[in-house]
């Protein structure tokens, strides 16, 4: 067992940023920081605006929790300004940061280790209208068949994700998706039980934490239904048998490791009804509102969130000192 963390740290949640997920992080950081101080930390909740820098070099906090989802936060931009500056910071590094973010990457990447995917295809929207969008969207139901699932290749949260049962949905669901970034993914729907399996590593090695299943009210588990209190029951284990809970569990601790991620993730997955488990994406900074599925995976688990929280922070810490 690793020793108990130290708790009289300084430390910096970022936390807000300029993404489409602003709201989602401002209450992640609001979460964290309460119970990082509950457990004894001295805690500023700090934007990323034009004073970081300066707040960075200035007060120097012993360390940094990034509660930034979508963009900067998770496409290694902030992560690589910590690096520059050397303050220490919980989460994954820069450059693997980079790699889970960008969908397509990340998925040819989990194929690569082994693990299930859902097949897909990434277009930028230059194709469609260099090509032509009708006989772009005909080849894709053609290849991958209905229904599909349409998702910006970047972001989180279910922000510009959509299902499309026929092909008379799939334009103005294309439309909606690409108006949260320049390429879609369009991978095939996958009927099933979506669990999140969250990932922690506080030095004992990466451990999966129970799965959460998630039964929207209404079938999909969009940005409303994430985070609307009422619109989805959350179970937590998962309703899932000892052998296929067992592998759910695995291919998170894979995900993380073939993404070289540190610390923290949560892979979403759904299992379908031959028991098989998809691996849809992996987050590296997941939510931590009152709805969000890593700090009911850390209680089911029989933990406290401020203490694995506390040992994170220690461990970026002596990762510092140590070199």
């Amino acid at each position: 067992m690793t020793d108990p963390a130290r708790t009289d740290l300084s430390v910096a949640v970022l936390a807000g940023g300029i993404s489409h997920e602003r709201d989602v992080s401002l209450r992640s950081g609001r979460r964290i920081a309460s119970v990082l101080r509950d457990a004894g930390a001295t805690v500023e909740e700090w934007d990323t605006d034009t004073s970081l820098l300066g707040r960075l070099t200035t007060a120097r906090p012993d360390a940094v929790v990034v509660a930034l989802h979508g963009g900067e936060g998770e496409n290694g931009a902030v992560q690589s300004v910590l690096e520059l500056v050397g303050v220490p910071y919980v989460g994954t590094r820069a450059r693997d940061c980079r790699r889970a973010h960008d969908k397509p990457t990340a998925k040819t990447e989990l194929a690569g280790a082994g693990l299930d995917t859902p097949e897909w295809v990434a277009l930028p929207q230059t194709t469609f209208r260099e090509l032509g969008a009708a006989g772009v969207l005909d080849a894709l139901v053609a290849r991958l068949g209905l229904p599909l699932m349409l998702k910006p290749d970047q972001g989180g949260s279910a922000l510009g994700a959509h299902v499309v049962r026929e092909a008379a949905e799939l334009p103005a669901a294309m439309v909606g998706t690409l108006a949260y970034g320049d390429t879609v993914l369009v991978e095939r729907f996958v009927e099933g039980v979506e669990v999140a399996v969250s990932v922690v590593d506080t030095g004992d090695g990466p451990e999966a934490l129970p799965a959460v299943e998630v039964e929207p009210a209404h079938g999909v588990y969009d940005y409303t239904a994430r985070y609307t209190a009422g619109l989805t029951r959350f179970h937590c284990p998962a309703r899932l048998p000892d052998d296929v809970a067992a592998r759910v569990a695995e291919a998170a601790v894979a995900a993380h490791r073939a993404l070289g991620l540190r610390d923290l993730s949560r892979t979403d997955a759904v299992v379908d009804a031959e028991g098989r488990v998809q691996v849809l994406e992996v987050n590296v900074s997941p939510g931590l509102t009152e709805n969000s599925l890593l700090p009911r995976a850390v209680t089911a688990a029989g933990r406290d969130l401020a203490e694995v929280f506390t040992r994170l922070v220690d461990r970026a810490v002596t990762r510092a000192s140590t070199g």
